[in-house]
C-alpha cells in the first residue's frame, strides 16, 4: 500500500475497495480506538470526514491521526544506539548485553527504552517509546520498536499468532550429534522457591522452542533456536531441561571462564511490514564475546 507521512498524520492511498471500518479492523484497532477516531473525527477521506461505513475505492486518500505525542514514560538517555533498521513506522536496534529493555523503576534511566527516547529527542521525534518484544538483561540482539500508534496493534497481533519469527544463536554445553530440527514443547511456570527462576511445570503456560545444531566441538554446540512462544527465560529453561544448558548461564547452570554472561544472541527477525506488506528479514550479527567462541567451534563460520 502506498502511503504518505506528515506527522502526526498518515495518509493511506487505497488500492482496492474496502470500507473504512473494515480497514481499521484489518489493523486490529480496538473498539475504543475506533470509537475515539470517529468521535474526534481524526480521519478524513479526500480531506472530508465521512461515515466509517463508507466504501473506499482505488485512489482514495484516507488520512488518519496515526502518531501519538511522547508521554514521557522513558526520560531520554543519550548514549549511542546501534540501529539495525529504521523507517517512519519501525525502529530495530541491537541491544547490548547487561542492559534492560525497559527500567524496573522509573528512577532508573539506563535502559534500552531510555536510549531510544534519547535518539527520538535528538531526531526531533515527538513520539512515545513502544517496544514490541523483550530480551533478558544478559541477552544481546534485535529488539523491535514501533513508532506509529496506528500500526502497533497489528504488530502485537502478529507477535501473538507467531507471525513474527524470532531466531537466536546460542552456545550450549553438550554435544549434539545431528543437525535435525528438535522440538521442545514443555509448559513453563514460576519457581515458587526462587523468585528469579522459571521452571518446566505441568501447570505452567504453553511454551514451544525449536533448536538445530549448526556445529559442535569440545563438548560445546552452537545452536539456532526459534521461538514459537515468548515465555520468560524460555530458551534457557527449555535447553537446560534437555541436558543442554547455555554456556555462562549462572542462574540455570554455572559460570564459565569463556564468557561472563549467558551465551545467547537474538540475531534475526522476520515479519510482514504492517504498511508496505513487504517481507522483512532483519539480521544482527553476534558480538565479539560470542563470536570468538563460535570461531573456536568452527573457524569457517
Amino acid at each position: 500500500m502506498k502511503y504518505q507521512v506528515h506527522y502526526p498524520y498518515l495518509t493511506l492511498i487505497i488500492d482496492s475497495p474496502i470500507s473504512i471500518e473494515e480497514l481499521f479492523l484489518q489493523f486490529h484497532l480496538s473498539k475504543k480506538t475506533i470509537h475515539l477516531l470517529k468521535q474526534n473525527k481524526e480521519y478524513t477521506v479526500n480531506q472530508r470526514y465521512v461515515s466509517p461505513s463508507t466504501i473506499l475505492i482505488k485512489g482514495d486518500k484516507l488520512t488518519i491521526k496515526a502518531f501519538h505525542q511522547d508521554d514521557g514514560m522513558y526520560p531520554p538517555n543519550y548514549q549511542e544506539l546501534d540501529i539495525i533498521y529504521e523507517d517512519e513506522f519501525l525502529l530495530a536496534v541491537n541491544k547490548p548485553p547487561f542492559i534492560q529493555v525497559f527500567p524496573d523503576d522509573q528512577k532508573h534511566t539506563d535502559s534500552l527504552a531510555n536510549r531510544v527516547s534519547g535518539y527520538y529527542h535528538q531526531c526531533g521525534y515527538d513520539i512515545p517509546v513502544r517496544f514490541i518484544h523483550r530480551l533478558d538483561y544478559e541477552t544481546s540482539g534485535i529488539v523491535l520498536f514501533c513508532k506509529c500508534a496506528f500500526v502497533q496493534p497489528l504488530l502485537d497481533y502478529q507477535l501473538s499468532i507467531k507471525a513474527i519469527k524470532r531466531d537466536y544463536l546460542t552456545i550450549v554445553e553438550g554435544t549434539v550429534l545431528d543437525h535435525k530440527v528438535h522440538y521442545i514443547n514443555k509448559p513453563i511456570g514460576k519457581n515458587r522457591h526462587h523468585n528469579q527462576k522459571m521452571i518446566v511445570a505441568s501447570a505452567g503456560k504453553k511454551a514451544c522452542t525449536h533448536y538445530q545444531c549448526i556445529a559442535s566441538k569440545n563438548h560445546l554446540s552452537l545452536l539456532n533456536c526459534e521461538l514459537e512462544t515468548g515465555r520468560k527465560h524460555q530458551i534457557r529453561v527449555h535447553l537446560s531441561s534437555v541436558g543442554l544448558p547455555i554456556l555462562g548461564d549462572k542462574l540455570y547452570h554455572k559460570a564459565s571462564p569463556l564468557i561472563n554472561r549467558v551465551a545467547l544472541h537474538a540475531y534475526q527477525l522476520q515479519f510482514i511490514h504492517p504498511i508496505t506488506k513487504e517481507k522483512m528479514t532483519l539480521i544482527c550479527h553476534p558480538p565479539q564475546d560470542i563470536l570468538s567462541i563460535i570461531h573456536s567451534i568452527d573457524p569457517t563460520l
